[in-house]
């Protein structure tokens, strides 16, 4: 375990996030107040064990980089310790990752010059807890060429996943990427449920150094795993075997705790995989002192919660999570996640929202079913999540459960048009996810000639 090499693959652009990976990688979009996507993938490897990471980076890589070596820095003087963010560097042709085995294949001189045993390829995009260790061992125990995470969902969701069949001894006999509803082959005796690729992988170096060897020189080939590398490997007669998830114990957990794995992949499954966390008993439990999710470690002072007074309806917060610089000055909070250093004025009620970080809302305010993204200032007096008409006249981004999505730097005035900072307009207008909305709306939102993170003009109080 030691020696074994981990790829972390984070050069996905997320565009189903959009307009929150309009300026950054989907790795890299903030979550749970005070995380990023990445730390999920990272704090279990570290957790288990694993220190010889590689983070292959490539579609607006800078602020995903920016945090891999602020928080993920690991020391020392050990030359065989790091998480390494790798940009993409054209080692094997002049053009870009072409595909997920392509962005493994560019760098293989890491994975050939390591001489590990076995690598793991993991996805940097998904919010779960998982001792790799026990997926290794299992990996190493049935002496498979690939093994592959697995993870039981319902037949409606299938079109977003590699769907798995296997025979009564894990080995995998189909693969489908990607299928349609009616399509998805379902787990044996249980036609609603499909058992998906959870996207991680273990691999005999010299079996992936072949396969990827091999696939490079297929003209037809998309060069992905799902697609194509892992078919192949099973029509050729390969070990490939499942690891179900569900077998997996995380040290810490509650002896009845349930695995969990969100994708995150849509505006919806993101803000309810946020949701999640702030329940009584939440499904993913950030306080297992055995399994810490690791990030940046900010220099702020605690939160605050002030000025709640005779106005006992105000100055509450329930069943929500409230990060470190955050003021709570007289505003009710139910069901919110709210990130680090924003301020809540007094009198503004919010529910059921999430806020990233550095966000302003104003007194009086009335938020409810909010997403809004980084340095978001509310103005005085507005009100938002509870007239569905009135918001899609003047949102341009709401989900289709109905949230609303406020870009990075948005400001919103109590009446009349939003404001969007000049850096975000452009990236919104030329993201292909937002560009149809973005411009359906341009007579409707005010082009501001300031950059998204600088200060917005008051304060919302």
């Amino acid at each position: 375990m030691a020696r074994t090499l981990a790829m972390i693959m984070a050069g996905g652009k997320g565009s189903r996030l959009a307009p929150l990976t309009s300026h950054r990688a989907k790795p890299a979009v903030p979550f749970g107040g005070r995380y990023r996507i990445i730390d999920f993938v990272l704090s279990n490897f570290i957790n288990s064990g694993y220190y010889r990471i590689h983070v292959l980076t490539q579609y607006m890589a800078s602020s995903l980089i920016r945090h891999l070596n602020h928080t993920w820095n690991l020391g020392g003087t050990l030359s065989d310790q790091f998480v390494e963010p790798v940009p993409a560097q054209m080692r094997r042709g002049e053009h870009w990752y072409e595909g997920t085995a392509d962005a493994i294949y560019q760098n293989l001189n890491l994975i050939h010059d390591d001489h590990a045993d076995h690598v793991a390829v993991f996805g940097g995009d998904h919010i779960y807890k998982f001792a790799v260790d026990q997926m290794e061992a299992h990996h190493v125990a049935i002496d498979a060429d690939l093994t592959i995470a697995a993870f039981p969902v319902p037949k409606a969701e299938a079109r977003h996943f590699g769907v798995i069949q296997v025979d009564t001894q894990g080995c995998i006999t189909g693969f489908q990427e990607k299928p349609s509803p009616e399509e998805a082959a379902t787990i044996p005796g249980n036609p609603e449920q499909c058992l998906v690729s959870m996207g991680n992988y273990f691999f005999k170096r010299k079996v992936l150094e072949d396969v990827l060897v091999r696939d490079a020189e297929l003209h037809d080939s998309s060069h992905d795993f799902g697609k194509d590398i892992i078919p192949r490997m099973v029509r050729e007669g390969a070990r490939v075997f499942i690891y179900d998830f569900a077998t997996n114990v995380v040290p810490g957990e509650a002896a009845d705790a349930k695995p969990y794995w969100r994708d995150v992949g849509t505006l919806d499954s993101y803000f309810d995989a946020n949701m999640d966390l702030r329940a009584v008993v939440p499904s993913f439990n950030l306080y297992n002192r055995k399994w810490p999710i690791r990030s940046m470690p900010y220099q702020l002072p605690p939160a605050k919660f002030v000025l709640a007074g005779k106005q006992r309806e105000f100055g509450q917060v329930v069943d929500s999570l409230v990060c470190e610089g955050t003021i709570v000055s007289g505003a009710m909070l139910v069901g919110v996640i709210a990130g680090v250093d924003c301020y809540f004025h007094r009198f503004a009620s919010i529910e059921n929202s999430v806020l990233c970080s550095r966000d302003r809302v104003g007194r009086h305010c009335w938020l409810k079913n909010v997403l809004a993204d980084t340095n978001v200032v509310i103005a005085e007096g507005v009100t938002i999540g509870y007239d569905k008409e009135a918001d899609a006249l003047r949102f341009p981004f709401i989900s289709p459960k109905g949230i609303v999505v406020l870009p990075k730097g948005t400001y919103v005035p109590k009446e009349g048009p939003i404001e969007i900072a000049l850096d975000m307009a452009a990236m919104l207008e030329q993201d292909g996810a937002t560009s149809e909305a973005y411009k359906a709306f341009a007579d409707r939102i005010v082009v501001t000639q300031r950059h998204s993170n600088d200060p917005i003009r008051g304060n919302g109080s």
